[in-house]
């Protein structure tokens, strides 16, 4: 117990020794009238000096564009989204939001615009109506209502005893997989952010589940920029723009059809899904 004590204090330690964000910034922009187009210029990122991770990354996206972000693990696409949402800041380059440079936000304006649907749910212990409105605490009753609806969670919330004023557990045990990210659905569809990260959750869902899942998103996504972390190259082929990252550098970008035809790095790697769904 004492080693393991020990252990955990370092960690603490090694936390509290680090140095803290800067929150606020002078030139803070407000959020509220920017739309949502993204530009990445030359950026390079590594989380330690004698590691870069990102070594020149360009890229511009229209707002309402529906991004996928694919390649092998360690690519480097889930240190994209870091960055994006100021998590950690580019070591040279910039990122741009409407020709705004991210660092000209403050931390807390920058992260209004974005909504998250990731592969772990996160619900607290708490009213339905409650966890739904965790974005948005002003909502409406209606609001709410019609927010589930688009994400297709209304019906099974109105066969609870309570309805939305049924609690949820600590653990959310007593809703299945499926409906907790139907409900985190529902909470982003009510906060109504300008930009999107997905990062595809329907891995070890049923079938049918997968369908209202994948249906909630798209209602989502309508008219948002959206950046899908994507890892079945199945769900993205609708997608506006597709880059392919491979060690911290877009290696192809285009969309679907284009990809394959190339019979490049993209292609290899959907044949492979593809023939590997087969044999299944």
């Amino acid at each position: 117990m004492l080693q393991a004590m020990i252990a955990a204090a370092e960690r603490i330690f090694e936390f509290l020794d680090q140095p803290e964000e800067i929150q606020k910034v002078e030139a803070n922009i407000p959020v509220a009238k920017l739309k949502g187009n993204v530009s990445f210029e030359h950026v390079k990122f590594g989380y330690d000096e004698n590691n870069t991770i990102i070594h020149d990354f360009t890229a511009n996206i229209k707002e309402g564009q529906k991004i996928a972000i694919v390649g092998p693990t360690g690519a480097g696409k889930t240190t994209i989204v870091k960055l994006l949402m100021r998590f950690y800041d580019v070591e040279s380059g910039e990122i741009k939001v409407d020709g705004h440079n991210i660092q000209d936000f403050d931390r807390g304006e920058i992260r209004k615009m974005f909504g998250m649907v990731l592969q772990d749910t996160w619900l607290f212990g708490g009213t339905v109506k409650d966890n739904i409105k965790y974005g948005r605490e002003e909502a409406t009753d209606d609001q709410v209502i019609e927010a589930a609806k688009a994400a297709h969670i209304h019906h099974f919330i109105k066969t609870l005893p309570k309805a939305y004023n049924s609690i949820i557990n600590e653990e959310s045990s007593n809703i299945s997989a499926g409906q907790k990210q139907l409900l985190t659905i529902a909470r982003v569809i009510l906060a109504n952010p300008k930009i999107l990260i997905l990062d595809e959750a329907t891995s070890s869902i049923d079938t049918r589940t997968e369908i209202q899942i994948q249906s909630a998103m798209d209602n989502l996504m309508k008219g948002r920029t959206s950046f899908i972390i994507a890892h079945r190259l199945s769900t993205i082929k609708n997608a506006d723009l597709i880059l392919v990252i491979n060690h911290g550098d877009i290696i192809e970008q285009g969309k679907h059809e284009e990809l394959l035809k190339k019979g490049g790095f993209y292609a290899d790697l959907y044949n492979s899904q593809f023939e590997g769904e087969n044999e299944i």
